[in-house]
């Protein structure tokens, strides 16, 4: 063996030693190859030779542009399995259960598994205040004044030009500004569908899209998701050739809660398949530009040239959630949007709508993504390397390809109500799994949010969780599917 293969083998050795004591935890950044080179006075050929030994061994991972991290050892889970194929539509009723689950979880000393919020330390507050209070100060009368669908024009204008960044053929004149994204995807729904009608969903969901669904009395047909892959594409054609199907709400990029991604062929051929049939797509984009991998991925409204496609968003996860401001590009529907935004809410409230304008514009908002990408990257991984190391044999994990939450499957039969009344009683909360379903499935699953930094509280928590996890394992009850 040569001086140079030692040498190599030496510097990794220290490496994976400090993974191993803990030094470098899952998700952490390891040092760069120029500094390694330097303190352990080793050539930086030699470095990018341990590098790529580590690499091999599964230890350490490269991400373009950014250096090389602790690989999660929750990748060693497996990921959850897909639900079973829904032959017919359901109402949907999760409302009860939703509010059942979450009235007992909005006391700020309980540790926020279960809310799907990102920590203020993540988001650039105090500089969006300040834009806020300039914009208030300058705007006069202007920053009082209703303003009337479509909304803001200096934020259309910035909403369009990143869409266009992503591959969308749009204009300003295309975007409605929104009370959030929920308004945005209710008003898309109102536009194509009416009470008893279907509508196909992608499943699991997130609850509050099942809530909306419910208070419109549309009947929902649940496709499921695929956790690498996104809604299974030949299910969904199956759907549509059994069913009289209004329209098919998904989440192509970075779905919720499993966080899976659809290939661009994937959206393509999803595209099509609805084009062909004349059939509306609300797709919901709000995780779209929290992606982790090298590449902005492009929505389905990319792939769209007959204005089916009606993208929904907003700026709730990456600047401010309580700002609501979001938005619609509704395709061939925008009129009947518009005229619905008017009739449910009016107006979207004026400043914020400016003051996030002018962020996106001049405040760098494309450097706060980048930070915050990398940020969320982190925390995912040490958390999904603690349930890795906490939970029960047989639990499985999601591995999103961005936001921040995780899709936990639970060995069978482990009752997901159970856990969380049980970690709610330690001031922790989670999401259970049966309110993302309109039928009585996921019953032994949970969702758990990523999105505050982590800390010895979080780490105390999902210890906490997996003894408690332990237990109810130990006396199952009926798994629902």
């Amino acid at each position: 063996m040569d001086a140079q293969a030692l040498l190599y083998e030496r510097v990794a050795a220290h490496v994976a030693a400090l993974i191993e004591r803990g030094a470098l935890r899952p998700g952490d950044r390891v040092p760069s190859v120029r500094r390694l080179s330097q303190q352990q006075g080793v050539s930086v050929s030699t470095v990018i030779q341990a590098y790529q030994h580590l690499e091999g061994s599964g230890l350490i991972e490269a991400r373009p542009q950014s250096g090389h991290y602790v690989r999660r050892r929750g990748a060693a889970l497996p990921e959850p399995r897909a639900p079973r194929t829904s032959t017919t539509p359901s109402k949907v009723s999760v409302a009860s259960l939703v509010a059942k689950v979450y009235g007992a979880a909005r006391d700020p000393h309980i540790v926020p598994f279960g809310a799907a919020t990102p920590s203020p330390e993540l988001l650039p507050t105090d500089r969006l205040n300040a834009t806020l209070a300039r914009i208030a100060r300058a705007s006069g009368a202007v920053g009082v004044a209703y303003d009337p669908p479509p909304g803001c024009p200096a934020l259309r204008r910035q909403i369009a030009r990143r869409a266009v960044e992503r591959g969308c053929a749009i204009t300003a004149d295309d975007v409605v500004t929104t009370v959030g994204a929920m308004e945005a995807l209710g008003l898309c729904l109102r536009a194509v569908a009416q009470p008893g009608d279907t509508v196909a969903i992608e499943s699991p969901l997130y609850f509050g899209l099942l809530q909306l669904i419910e208070s419109l009395r549309i009947r929902a047909l649940e496709i499921p998701c695929q956790p690498g892959s996104g809604i299974d594409l030949d299910a969904l054609e199956e759907a549509l050739a059994a069913h009289k199907i209004k329209a098919v709400l998904t989440l192509p990029v970075i779905s919720q809660p499993l966080g899976a991604s659809m290939s661009d062929a994937a959206k393509e051929r999803l595209v099509e398949m609805l084009a062909r049939r004349d059939i509306p797509l609300i797709e919901d984009d709000i995780y779209g530009e929290l992606y982790f991998g090298p590449a902005m991925p492009r929505p389905a409204k990319a792939f769209d040239e007959a204005g089916l496609v009606m993208l929904c968003s907003s700026f709730t996860k990456t600047l401010a959630p309580g700002y609501r401001v979001g938005y619609a590009v509704p395709g061939r529907f925008r009129d009947q949007v518009e005229q619905l935004k008017f009739a449910n809410s009016v107006a979207t409230p004026t400043l914020p709508q400016l003051a996030i304008a002018d962020f996106v514009e001049n405040g760098g908002y494309e450097h706060h993504l980048r930070a915050m990408r990398r940020k969320l990257a982190a925390q995912v991984e040490q958390v999904s390397a603690a349930i890795a190391e906490h939970f029960p044999a047989g639990t499985r994990v999601s591995r999103p390809a961005g936001g921040f939450v995780l899709w936990v499957e639970l060995p069978p039969g482990t009752s997901a109500l159970e856990l969380h009344a049980r970690a709610l009683a330690h001031s922790i909360s989670v999401a259970p799994g049966p309110i993302f379903s309109a039928k009585p499935r996921f019953a032994n699953c949970i969702r758990m949010s990523c999105g505050y930094p982590w800390s010895d509280l979080l780490a105390h928590a999902v210890r906490t969780l997996g003894k408690l996890a332990r237990e109810v394992a130990e006396r199952p009850g009926p798994e629902l599917g």
